[in-house]
Parts: C-alpha cells; structure tokens; sequence
C-alpha cells in the first residue's frame, strides 16, 4: 500500500484509510472483537490511516479505538473529531460545538479516551454556525502548539470556509463525502484543496455501501440502520438507485473487479491528494477494497464512467433535511 504526504504538515498516510464509524453504530450490531481484528488486519495490510470521531456510539469508538492502539500507537495515522454534541435520552439531540473552548476540552476528552498523548489529525467535524471559522481553527492552531495534535482539518465546508481557515492556521485535511453519486466537490473544493496544498478525505466513497451493488432490499436493513432513515435509500429513490448501480455492475464486469473496486478506483484517480476512507466491519470487504488500488482506467472509460453517474444522477440528497443544515456548501 503506497503512503502519500497528506497535506504539508509532514503527516504521511496510506492512500486508502479506514473509516472506523460503522464499528459501533450506525450500520446495525457492533462486534468489538471483530472489528478489533480487521483493525488489526488493516494495520497488516498496509492501511495505518483510521478515522473515527467522538460522537460515533457516542465515545465507543474512540475506545474501540484504543484497544486497537496498544503497542502500535507510532505506526498509525489515528484521526478523530468533534463539534457534533450528542446529549439527551439515547444521545438524540445533537447541536454544534466550535467554541475555543470546547475545542479544548474536546481535544483533552479524545486524548484521554483514545490513551494518547497527540492525535495525528484533529477534524472540526462540523461548522458551528454561532462562532467564527478563524476562531475554532484558532484554537485547534493552539493545540497543534501544545504538541497534543499534528494537522488539522475540517469537514463539510465551503471552499470560502477553507480558505478563510487556512488563512488563520495550515489545514492538512478536507473531510467530505464524496462518491459516483456525490460528486460536489468537483464544483470547487476539490480544486481548492489541489491550490493550497490540503488533502481531501471523502468519506462514503462506496456510497453507503449502495455502490457495492450488495443492496438489493431496503427490508434488509437492521431497525436501527440509519439508511432506513436517508433519502437516497427511500421508495423511488431507492429504486432509481438501484438501476444506476446496475450500470455500474455491468462495467466492473467488463473491467473484471467488482463494483466497490471500481468506485474506489474511480475516487482515488482523481488526484494523488485523495485519501479515500470507506468503512467496512468484515475482512472479505477490507481486501477487496485494498485491491482497488491497482486498477487503472484509460480515457474513454473515465468518460463514460463520468457521464452515466454525473453530477445529478442520485436519486435524493445526501441526508434528511434535518441533517443538511449542518453542511456549510
């Protein structure tokens, strides 16, 4: 697995990650000893790149995490984040956190659950719509200074946003979804991020698991999934996706990989500043997501992978309107 320099701030990091969320929550039931092993495999296999975010169980994650961490601590890029605040009965209630100091003990609470002293690469998770961009990366700059995290980076913002950030201090990292069928930052973040020098971090490049070509029934999601609860996977929504992936099906045969290779493929060719982190709990789909790494496209199949599954080709936004208010686009 080929490590690249993700942003200027000296972190280098394997070109495909790992995003750790849907090891406890999210994606139905969590099984720690499993996902303790496949981090473990991962970290074997060359992929040292693992994200997770303070808000994922809440906390379980980082603590998963954790485990995972003792006696390898040096050899993984460990990236985590915070700003979304879950309180209430069953953490229902979310609300958004950039104050300098929450950033703080934000920062102090990760380091304690994760048992270590530096996170490699600190995310704003979210925008806080209360409290100025240059006053949160202010105070992330300050922990960057106190030796507590190397880079750090922000999700979900405009590129007016990430410019007025890397104004107050050097972002190493842009988080955002980005897949076949997200394809928004190619308006102008990704360019952005090319121009100063940020690496971008898409997370959902398999687009919810729906780009593996494995979703067939929206029966078969656990209660709890929260794909029961996104518009892409609704009704006729669902169905309109479903005939989209199909093509993609029909090219990954053609190409003789499967459909998730494909995707990924097709995310990582767009610049060596991308980091792609799909998530998975199973060693079956880790490798085969590792082995996306060696496909190569010509011209002609970018072309016609780009004008089947364009800008608009998705059937329903990313989230629930509820959700969509947090994406600072």
């Amino acid at each position: 697995m080929e490590k690249r320099p993700l942003g200027k701030q000296g972190i280098v990091a394997s070109q495909l990650g790992l995003g750790c969320m849907g090891m406890s929550e999210f994606y139905g039931e969590a099984d720690d000893a499993e996902s303790l092993h496949l981090l473990h495999e991962a970290l074997e296999l060359g992929v040292n790149f693992w994200d997770t975010a303070d808000m994922y169980g809440p906390y379980k994650n980082e603590l998963l995490i954790a485990n995972a961490l003792k006696g390898k601590r040096n050899e993984i890029v460990l990236a985590t984040k915070f700003g979304i605040v879950r309180e209430g009965e069953n953490f229902a209630t979310r609300s958004l956190n950039g104050k300098p100091a929450y950033v703080q003990s934000a920062c102090e609470a990760s380091l304690k659950r994760l048992d270590t002293d530096y996170i490699d690469l600190y995310y704003l998770h979210r925008k806080d719509p209360n409290t100025p961009i240059e006053e949160t990366v202010g105070a992330m700059g300050r922990l960057v200074e106190q030796g507590k995290v190397r880079g750090i980076g922000l999700s979900e913002v405009s590129s007016a946003t990430l410019r007025k950030a890397h104004a107050v201090h050097p972002i190493s990292a842009l988080q955002t979804e980005y897949s076949l069928w997200s394809r928004e930052p190619e308006n102008d973040i990704l360019e952005t991020c090319k121009e100063l020098g940020i690496a971008f971090v898409p997370y959902s490049p398999l687009g919810r698991g729906f780009l593996t070509g494995q979703i067939k029934n929206f029966e078969d999601f656990a209660p709890d999934d929260y794909r029961r609860f996104s518009p892409r996977f609704q009704g006729e929504n669902f169905e309109k996706n479903i005939d989209l992936v199909k093509y993609l099906v029909i090219m990954a045969g053609v190409k003789n990989c499967t459909p998730s290779q494909l995707a990924l493929a097709w995310v990582m060719r767009k610049g060596d500043y991308i980091f792609p982190i799909p998530g998975t709990k199973k060693s079956k789909y880790l490798k085969e997501n590792i082995g996306s790494v060696a496909i190569e496209f010509n011209e002609d199949e970018l072309s016609l992978i780009d004008d089947r599954f364009n800008m608009h080709a998705a059937a329903g936004t990313r989230y629930p309107e509820s959700m969509m208010g947090a994406l600072n686009a």
